[in-house]
């Protein structure tokens, strides 16, 4: 034998399921009529569009070049111009190479073009391999073996990428500023 039971079917022991005319001594539930008139209203501020002037552009520096036609170390090395970089994050390749470049006796303006270089050749990133060239890593070695004589870890290890980076452009451009403009002006360095 089964016995099935309606959970819903057993007594409450609630106030609320008591019928209202036991409330009272069946009376009706008292009432409250509330005389009046009423009015829901607001009031806005006024406003005014007004649109902010358009800013006259600054005039971006020009990088000189030399009368004769033939870069050398010295004409190049000062005549890279490279948006101000953002300060790096502590830590990351950028920070990296802000710390030897200062140790190298270089600002903030070598910086700049320097970011703005490696943003081109590998975006700052350790594992950049260019398929067509063999370039590889931050700086864009050819082939990236080179940077070996910086680290054996110079596949995965950013400093060892920068300092061997560094390197190369101090020694070819002097600095990275020459550097930038090198790649400006030829679309390599």
């Amino acid at each position: 034998m089964v016995n099935v039971v309606d959970p819903t079917a057993g007594a409450i022991a609630s106030p609320y399921y008591q019928p209202a005319g036991q409330r009272f001594d069946g009376e009706a539930a008292q009432t409250v009529a509330v005389a009046g008139g009423y009015e829901t209203g607001f009031d806005r501020d006024g406003y005014e569009v007004v649109l902010a002037p358009k800013p006259t552009p600054t005039p971006t520096p020009v990088a000189e070049t030399p009368a004769t036609g033939t870069a050398t170390k010295k004409a190049v090395s000062g005549s890279g111009v490279a948006p101000v970089a953002a300060a790096p994050d502590p830590g990351s390749a950028k920070a990296i190479a802000r710390d030897m470049l200062a140790a190298r006796g270089m600002g903030d303006d070598q910086y700049s073009c320097l970011v703005s270089l490696w943003n081109k050749e590998s975006g700052w990133r350790v594992n950049a391999n260019n398929g067509s060239s063999g370039a590889y890593g931050i700086p864009q070695a050819l082939p990236g073996s080179k940077m070996a004589t910086a680290g054996a870890d110079w596949q995965t290890n950013p400093a060892t990428q920068i300092t061997w980076g560094l390197g190369y452009i101090t020694g070819r451009y002097g600095s990275p500023c020459g550097a930038w403009a090198h790649s400006q002006a030829m679309n390599w360095y």
